[in-house]
């Protein structure tokens, strides 16, 4: 296919505003091949279990659609921040965005951050008001503040005169008048195919080629996707990694060419300048390497990601009930599974720590991180995971500055004054407030990194469940000084073995459980959490003393409340810094650091 009759774009938008499942629809638009099967549930991009469970984008993925003699190569895109340097990669690979705004929610975070991304690489917008079918939409409001965000970004002309295109993606329709509805998708691809240009390469040139995405097969070996910038490639050709400051890295034969078609890859022969495709055959070049004929000595320019603001340490597990459930336990298999992730994700950094046990890993946010532990487990590892902890870094005159993020808070308005106080209370400041259909209201904050840990689980408890909150990376400034952490203790294990139900009733009026009789249990294990702020020792496997004397119904009737059941997430943001979370294929438990209550209160000391 000639480069004139090739599209590339990128589906960018906040998360849950609809991207993968427009992508679902535009599919339908194309030729058979690129059809989904009629029995298929939707979200077809959306391939590993997280995704589907979650309803998010993880990953970045590429499809093609063929329609009208073009080749459209489309990227969809994580919407979450903490994925941000997937959005970050795949803009070097396009020559243009779908910016997707929700009718009803407008402008969010997300929305800032990935149209930032694409104007600095100079891309062509098209903007989709999307969702509106929803009976709150308000498209006129909503496309004044895309335009806006627009002008407040710098964009030239150009990228100002960008088209706007109405759609329900849930429903199968687009449109470039919103008052005429319409009965399929095709204005989407009939404006791609006019409003963004061509890729630029020359096929006479020699072979060039950025790697975007990595990934692994157990068959193939390592599978570089990205897309080629001039000349071309044929299977068997010999060619050379370079890395962005010219040095070779690899070099070999490229054994398999594949591109999609659809959401399927299809193996080809050749490709040419402009393609996105996905190679085989080298065993060291990865994501911002050149992969380039061996007269290319110039690397490609790749943007630099944006660095990790949050940072746990991953070491092994070493409570007493350790490989009961998992696996995968040494330190060698956790390190080997963190290089393999550092290696595909480029925004994930791990670094060893004194302990040769334990491995500090960084990336963007909880959630990010949260993943890769939640995936780890799946795959039978067992570990424990500190409290995330905010990075650092110093200005030029060696001040401390700390990452801040932009923060926008709907809630209904008798939850206002609660959630503005509580975030005051995590050195947050409140830029603005604004009403929304429904008596509820937005409230956008800028907040230290460090005071947004643990603040959503704070929020839907203070708000009932109804409060809904969405961050961005907003930048540097200096440091906010101290922040309060939890304000309760919790309650600690003196003694192992499993818990009774006379234990555990009568420790419910000390606070909140969270665990269920007949659990095992260890000394230094959390399981709850106390009504006042001091930690508290209890005995949870302590039985009832028996006698002769036995009436009638007398044991009969413990009922217990049922316990605070934490998720991954919750856990990791609930603990402070003296705890861990047990991580294991079944269980997620709580623990102090220190399990030996003498050794607890020596390292207290220490550090007052």
């Amino acid at each position: 296919m000639s480069i004139d009759k090739i599209r590339n774009v990128a589906i960018i938008a906040h998360v849950d505003h609809g991207k993968t499942t427009l992508v679902d629809q535009l599919l339908k638009e194309g030729n058979p091949q690129s059809r989904a099967s009629d029995d298929d549930a939707g979200r077809l991009l959306d391939s590993n279990d997280l995704e589907k469970e979650r309803g998010i984008t993880i990953l970045a993925k590429c499809t093609s659609i063929d329609w009208q003699g073009i080749q459209f190569n489309i990227v969809d895109t994580p919407g979450h921040a903490d994925f941000g340097g997937e959005v970050e990669r795949i803009m070097t690979m396009v020559d243009g965005v779908l910016l997707l705004v929700d009718a009803a929610e407008g402008v969010m975070p997300q929305t800032k951050f990935v149209l930032t991304k694409a104007l600095e690489q100079n891309l062509k917008p098209i903007v989709v008001i999307n969702k509106m079918d929803r009976p709150d939409g308000r498209p006129n409001e909503v496309i004044d503040e895309v335009l806006e965000l627009f002008m407040n970004l710098n964009a030239d002309d150009e990228q100002l005169d960008f088209p706007v295109i109405y759609a329900s993606a849930k429903n199968g329709w687009a449109t470039l008048d919103a008052d005429k509805k319409t009965e399929d998708m095709s204005v989407i691809l009939e404006t791609i195919k006019t409003k963004i240009p061509s890729p630029t390469g020359d096929v006479n040139k020699p072979f060039s080629f950025l790697v975007t995405t990595i990934d692994s097969n157990p068959y193939l070996g390592r599978v570089l996707t990205g897309r080629i910038y001039d000349g071309s490639v044929t299977v068997n050709k010999s060619v050379r990694a370079i890395d962005l400051n010219g040095k070779v890295i690899d070099q070999g034969r490229i054994t398999k060419i594949f591109e999609m078609r659809g959401i399927q890859p299809v193996h080809i022969e050749e490709a040419k300048a402009g393609q996105i495709v996905s190679l085989t055959g080298l065993t060291v070049a990865t994501v911002a390497n050149t992969i380039a004929d061996p007269l290319v000595e110039k690397p490609l320019a790749s943007k630099g990601i944006d660095p990790p603001t949050i940072a746990m340490t991953f070491s092994i597990n070493d409570s007493p009930l350790v490989g009961r459930e998992g696996k995968k336990l040494t330190s060698r298999m956790i390190r080997d599974r963190l290089m393999q992730e550092k290696e595909k994700n480029i925004s994930i950094q791990v670094n060893e720590t004194e302990n040769k046990d334990a491995y500090q890993v960084s990336g963007r946010g909880e959630l990010q991180l949260g993943i890769l532990i939640e995936t780890m487990r799946r795959e039978g590892f067992e570990l424990s995971v500190s409290r995330p902890r905010v990075l650092f870094q110093t200005d030029e005159a060696g001040n401390k500055i700390e990452p801040i993020e932009e923060v926008k808070i709907d809630v209904d308005e008798d939850y206002v004054g609660a959630v503005v106080e509580n975030l005051g209370l995590r050195k947050g400041e409140l830029q603005d407030m604004s009403p929304l259909d429904g008596n509820r209201t937005r409230l956008t904050f800028l907040c230290p990194a460090r005071g947004l840990i643990g603040f959503r689980s704070e929020l839907l408890t203070q708000t009932r469940g109804t409060g809904v909150m969405h961050k961005s990376f907003s930048g540097f400034a200096p440091y906010k000084g101290p922040i309060e952490g939890r304000r309760n203790g919790v309650l600690i294990s003196n003694s192992p073995g499993k818990t009774t139900a006379y234990a555990l009733f009568n420790l419910e009026d000390r606070g909140i459980l969270f665990i269920d009789p007949s659990e095992d249990v260890y000394e230094g294990m959390i399981i709850g959490e106390h009504s006042r702020d001091n930690d508290l020792d209890v005995n949870p496997i302590k039985g009832k003393k028996l006698t002769n004397v036995r009436a009638s119904g007398k044991d009969e009737g413990i009922r217990l409340t049922p316990p605070r059941r934490l998720t991954l997430e919750q856990a990791l943001s609930y603990i402070e810094d003296d705890e861990l979370v047990e991580v294991t294929p079944t269980k997620i438990r709580l623990r102090k650091k220190y399990l030996d209550p003498n050794l607890r209160k020596r390292q207290a000391k220490k550090t007052d």
